[in-house]
């Protein structure tokens, strides 16, 4: 069956069935092989092969629920709906009001010492010390419906829900993962330099031990060179998230509706 990939990627949540009640991938491709492409096309179905006539009625009603809820652009309701591991699935509904973030910190797990947020064309950056603290970043988080990291679900979101008690209720897609699913293994950088996204010369060889390095020369010199090397790097790890999701989450889903 011959699927129209690029008209799909138009509208990926709501040809999306994996926030039904105890459907997985699986049974969604069942539905994608009865021709529902969409929300639409399941609730006016008559029937479902593979389902009971009472399942199909409560998946009805899941489903004008979830476009009630799209229409008010509802993203804490998709939030809690969609499993964790399928939420890149919202990005193209919410791409626009979406944050890319990412930390810096002292050492693995210590003290934040940088954290770096982007829309996508401009970066915030809060230092310790400067402009960091739990009520400007909760500030500056609530301006969103998204949040887009690189090992945020491990790592990022942890740690600042650890050091500021900030737990964001929006959706949050893991770049990394939605990485491996289609075989871009490694960190971040590596994965950059695979799909071709360039970094500012400066900064463009550095890691995050590095990043802890210059902050600890920074504590110690007061030369503001190596806070300004850090916050550099930081901000290409934020502003480069961007690229990489437009990259990367239209190809699993083809990868997934082929």
């Amino acid at each position: 069956m011959f699927i129209n990939v690029l008209a799909c990627l138009r509208a990926m949540l709501e040809n999306s069935f994996v926030l039904l009640p105890g459907v997985k991938q699986r049974t969604e491709q069942k539905f994608w092989k009865q021709e529902m492409n969409s929300w639409s096309d399941f609730i006016a179905a008559q029937q479902i092969k593979g389902i009971s006539e009472a399942r199909k009625e409560r998946f009805d009603w899941h489903l004008k629920d979830a476009k009630l809820h799209l229409k008010e652009e509802n993203e804490k309701f998709f939030a809690q709906a969609l499993p964790s591991g399928e939420q890149w699935r919202l990005f193209d509904e919410f791409k626009d009001q979406a944050c890319y973030l990412d930390i810096e910190t002292s050492g693995y797990y210590g003290d934040i010492t940088v954290v770096g947020i982007s829309d996508g064309v401009d970066a915030k950056t809060m230092v310790k010390g400067f402009n960091l603290d739990r009520q400007l970043l909760m500030k500056e988080l609530s301006k969103y419906k998204m949040i887009v990291t690189f090992n945020g679900a491990s790592f990022d979101l942890p740690v600042i829900k650890k050091y500021f008690d900030v737990k964001p209720t929006v959706p949050h897609v893991d770049l990394r993962f939605v990485c491996q699913k289609i075989g871009h293994v490694g960190g971040l950088k590596a994965i950059e330099k695979k799909l071709n996204i360039q970094r500012r010369k400066e900064v463009q060889d550095m890691s995050g031990e590095d990043a802890v390095y210059l902050w600890q020369m920074w504590k110690s010199t007061g030369n503001r060179e190596h806070l300004d090397k850090l916050v550099w790097y930081n901000e290409e790890d934020i502003l480069n998230l961007k690229p990489l999701a437009e990259k990367t989450i239209p190809e699993l889903w083809k990868k997934i509706r082929s």
